[in-house]
């Protein structure tokens, strides 16, 4: 059955903002990348009162530990979104929707390809790119990205006027999804590689050509030249993610990718395989 929405619990989340104190009420969007690498990736976003996950790629006792880091408990989480059927973005996702009971939402495509690895899932939530969904009061937009899996998604979360984009795995950025991702307070995006790394890394000549290719990674200055295209003043945080240990650094992604920010105020992070990144509010 194809996901539309959900409003249960709309009206008492409602009830609950009411009696906030104005500081509380503030905040409209929570973000930490639990993590994000080649071996594992997952994103924790809430309003205060809905809590996902978008993609669940370590184990369900790492991810449970990396919640708790940030004082989070996993049965406050509400649903998985998934992006695509790769090991380091599943690899948990079925553990803990047996765990928590929890629904995933994915789309077709990709079930059918990681059906093996997310084994019995009793609660899924079938939606199509291109085709908004309500979680309470989170409105989110899946739109199609370039990768080499069955249905890549990339999401924007919305609540209010504040709006998260997340494309990370993908080759190329089309225009489709330079669209959707305009107009975001706050962008999970891929900086995968150093161009020259990885035409002098190790790597074997096949993966290099994958990894660099219309189905691959953005680099550096890939993701640079996006920036460019779709920066606004409006535009907070810039968290660059899924960085190669093997083809590219830190340092180097924040200098390269810094070049299309010197003139506004947006604050650039990188987020990391080995730890959580800082729990980021938004107003």
């Amino acid at each position: 059955m194809l996901y539309k929405s959900n409003d249960t619990g709309a009206k008492e989340i409602s009830a609950k903002q009411q009696s906030l104190s104005k500081n509380e009420k503030e905040v409209e969007l929570s973000v930490c990348v639990l993590a994000s690498g080649s071996k594992g990736n997952a994103i924790f976003i809430s309003d205060g009162f809905t809590s996902l996950l978008v993609d669940a790629g370590f184990s369900g006792v790492e991810i449970e530990r990396r919640l708790k880091v940030r004082g989070i408990k996993p049965e406050d989480i509400d649903g998985i979104l998934v992006s695509h059927e790769h090991g380091d973005h599943i690899q948990g996702v079925g553990v803990l929707a047996r765990r928590y009971d929890l629904p995933v939402y994915i789309n077709k495509k990709t079930l059918l390809a990681a059906s093996s690895q997310l084994g019995n899932i009793d609660n899924k939530k079938i939606f199509e790119c291109g085709s908004s969904f309500i979680i309470n009061e989170l409105k989110i937009h899946p739109f199609s990205i370039s990768h080499d899996a069955a249905d890549t998604t990339g999401f924007t979360v919305k609540k209010n006027k504040v709006k998260v984009g997340i494309a990370t795995d993908l080759g190329i950025a089309t225009s489709m999804v330079k669209e959707h991702l305009k107009g975001s307070s706050l962008l999970v995006l891929e900086a995968n590689h150093d161009p020259e790394m990885l035409s002098n890394g190790p790597y074997p000549w096949y993966l290099k050509q994958r990894i660099k290719g219309r189905t691959g990674h953005l680099s550096n200055v890939d993701s640079k030249k996006l920036l460019e295209e779709i920066k606004h003043d409006q535009l907070d945080h810039v968290i660059l993610a899924h960085l190669s240990s093997k083809n590219n650094t830190p340092d180097k992604a924040l200098y390269e990718v810094g070049l299309s920010m010197a003139d506004c105020n947006t604050k650039l992070h990188v987020a990391t395989q080995e730890k959580c990144g800082d729990m980021i509010n938004l107003f």
